[in-house]
C-alpha cells in the first residue's frame, strides 16, 4: 500500500460518515412538525423519545418511509396516555411487549418501552423485561446497522446514539451481530432469514462469523412457524437482490431446511455437460422476469425462481447420453403446491405460481408447428388472468448465450402473441365461455339443475374452445346432438 493511500482512505470514510449524518439529519428533520410535539409531550413526563431501528438505518439509507420505530423509557400506560392526546388514531400491537402504534397525518408510529429480553433457546418468544437504558435495549437488536437511535428532544433537536458502531457497518454496508451471532440467532434464530432478506432487500454483505454461526445453526431456523417464515421470505423475493437472499439461504443451509426444492436444483451437471446449472439458470430467469416489472410481482419471481424445480426428480439419461426431463413442468407444479401449502400460503398464491410453472413449457409447442386458433385459445383459456404473467415468465426462460437462437425463440413468441391478438379481436378471448349458459341449458334439454347441467357446459366449453364463438341455433344444435347421444349411453 502506498503511504498516502491510508490518509487518503480515512479521509474518504470521514467524508462518507458526515454525507449520512447529513443526510440522516435532514431527513428526521423534515418530519419534525410531526415529532416534536410527540417528543415534547414525553419530555413533560420525565421521559425519553428515540427513533429506532430501520428507520434510522434507512435515513442513513435516505429511504425513510412512512413507518417510524421508537423507543421510549416511557411505560406502556405513559406511552398510552400521550398517544391518546396526539393522534387520530392509537391502536394496541402488543402492550404486554410494550408496544403501542398510533396514525399521525399519513405517518404510521410504533413505541416500545426499553426491553431486556430473556429467551429460553426454545422458541423465538422471549420473556418480555422492561429494561432501563437506551443502550441495554440497542444492543439486544438483531444487527448493528440495527441499533443505532436518534434522540428527538422537547424542543426539535436531535442527537446521535450508537453504542455497537452500526454507522461503521453501514458505511460498509455490512451485516455483523452486536453480540456473538451464535447468542444472537439463538435467542432468535428467525435473525438468521433476516440476514437473507437484507442482503436482498439493501445489497449488503454479510460478515464471516454471521455467516459461519448461520451455517453451523441453520437447522435452529425449525423453531421458527410456517407463518413467519413465509412472511420473511416474501420480502426477500420482493427486495432489489433477491437473487443474492437466496443464494445466502441456499449457501449457509437454511434453504434445505425451509424450502429443499431451491437447493434441490444443485444438481451435479453429466460429464457431457448435457443441461444447464438449473440453480443458477432459475435464479437468472428470476432475474430476467424482475426486469420485465413494473412494480415487484411475488407471483412472477416466485414462479421464475420455481420453473424448473421438478428437474431433478425428472432428469434421465438416454442410451446415447442425451438428458431429458420429461413432464418437469408437471412434477414441478406439484411440488410447488405441497411446499407452498406447507409454508402456509393463501389458495390464490398456490394455485396461481404453480399454475404459472405447470404452464411455463406449453409454448414450446408452438415452434414446433403452427398452432390451430384452438390450441391458441386453450393457451389463453389455461392461463387465465395470468396470461401476462405467463408471457412474462416464458420470455424471460430464454437465458441461452447463443444470440441467433435466443432471437429466434423471441420471434416466435411475438408470433404466438400477434395470434393472440388476433383471435382476441374477432372473440372474447378474455373470457372464453359457453355460447349457452347453465340457464339455457336446462330449459333447451328441460333438465333440472344438477351434474347434467355441468356436464353439459363443459361439452359447450370444449365446443368453443375448439370451433370458437357459435350462432346461437347452430350452438343449440349441437348441445341437443351432444344430448342424443348422452341419452344413448
Amino acid at each position: 500500500m502506498n503511504s498516502q493511500d491510508a490518509p487518503n482512505q480515512e479521509t474518504d470514510a470521514t467524508t462518507d460518515r458526515l454525507a449520512l449524518m447529513a443526510r440522516a439529519h435532514q431527513a428526521v428533520g423534515e418530519l419534525s412538525p410531526i415529532l416534536t410535539p410527540l417528543a415534547a409531550a414525553f419530555t413533560e413526563q420525565g421521559h425519553s423519545l428515540y427513533l429506532v431501528g430501520g428507520s434510522v438505518r434507512d435515513a442513513f439509507l435516505g429511504t425513510l418511509g412512512n413507518d417510524l420505530d421508537f423507543t421510549t423509557s416511557a411505560p406502556p400506560e405513559i406511552t398510552r396516555a400521550i398517544l391518546d392526546d396526539y393522534a387520530e388514531v392509537v391502536w394496541d400491537t402488543g402492550i404486554a411487549f410494550g408496544t403501542l402504534s398510533a396514525e399521525k397525518h399519513g405517518q404510521q408510529i410504533e413505541i416500545t418501552t426499553f426491553r431486556s429480553d430473556v429467551y429460553d433457546g426454545t422458541s423465538r418468544n422471549p420473556e418480555v423485561t422492561f429494561g432501563d437504558t437506551l443502550d441495554g435495549d440497542l444492543i439486544r437488536r438483531d444487527f448493528r446497522v440495527n441499533a443505532m437511535a436518534v434522540e428527538i428532544a422537547g424542543d426539535g433537536a436531535l442527537s446521535f446514539h450508537d453504542p455497537v458502531g452500526g454507522l461503521e457497518d453501514l458505511l460498509h454496508r455490512r451485516l455483523d451481530t452486536p453480540a456473538a451471532p451464535e447468542q444472537s440467532f439463538n435467542d432468535d434464530p428467525l435473525r438468521m432469514l433476516r440476514a437473507a432478506r437484507f442482503v436482498s432487500q439493501l445489497g449488503f454483505t454479510v460478515a464471516d462469523r454471521v455467516v459461519t454461526a448461520m451455517t453451523e445453526m441453520s437447522g435452529q431456523i425449525s423453531r421458527i412457524t410456517a407463518e413467519r417464515v413465509q412472511v420473511e421470505l416474501d420480502k426477500l423475493m420482493l427486495g432489489t437482490h433477491p437473487e443474492e437472499g437466496i443464494d445466502l439461504m441456499v449457501d449457509t443451509g437454511i434453504a434445505e431446511v425451509i424450502f429443499p426444492e431451491i437447493p434441490a436444483m444443485q444438481m451435479t451437471q453429466d460429464e457431457h455437460m448435457q443441461h444447464k446449472d438449473v440453480y443458477r439458470h432459475s435464479l437468472q430467469v428470476m432475474r430476467q422476469s424482475i426486469d420485465q416489472e413494473t412494480e415487484p410481482d411475488l407471483v412472477l419471481r416466485w414462479a421464475a425462481l420455481l420453473h424448473d424445480c421438478g428437474k431433478p426428480d425428472t432428469r434421465d439419461f438416454s442410451e446415447d447420453g442425451r438428458v431429458s426431463f420429461h413432464q418437469h413442468e408437471v412434477v414441478g407444479a406439484k411440488l410447488v403446491r405441497r411446499r407452498m401449502r406447507k409454508l402456509k400460503y393463501s389458495k390464490q398464491m398456490v394455485n396461481d405460481v404453480s399454475q404459472l410453472v405447470f404452464l411455463h413449457m406449453r409454448f414450446h409447442g408452438f415452434g414446433e408447428g403452427q398452432w390451430t386458433d384452438s390450441a391458441v385459445r386453450r393457451y389463453v383459456a389455461d392461463a387465465g388472468e395470468l396470461l401476462p404473467r405467463l408471457h412474462k415468465l416464458v420470455r424471460a426462460d430464454c437465458t441461452t448465450r447463443n444470440k441467433r437462437k435466443a432471437q429466434r425463440l423471441q420471434a416466435t413468441y411475438d408470433h404466438l402473441e400477434e395470434r393472440i391478438t388476433d383471435i382476441a379481436a374477432r372473440e372474447d378471448l378474455a373470457r372464453v365461455r359457453p355460447d349457452l349458459d347453465g340457464n339455457e341449458i336446462m330449459e333447451i334439454l328441460n333438465i333440472p339443475a344438477g351434474p347434467q347441467v355441468g356436464k353439459a357446459w363443459g361439452f359447450l366449453k370444449e365446443l368453443r374452445l375448439e370451433r370458437g364463438p357459435l350462432e346461437r341455433d347452430d350452438a343449440i344444435a349441437e348441445l341437443k346432438a351432444w344430448w342424443e347421444g348422452e341419452k344413448d349411453e
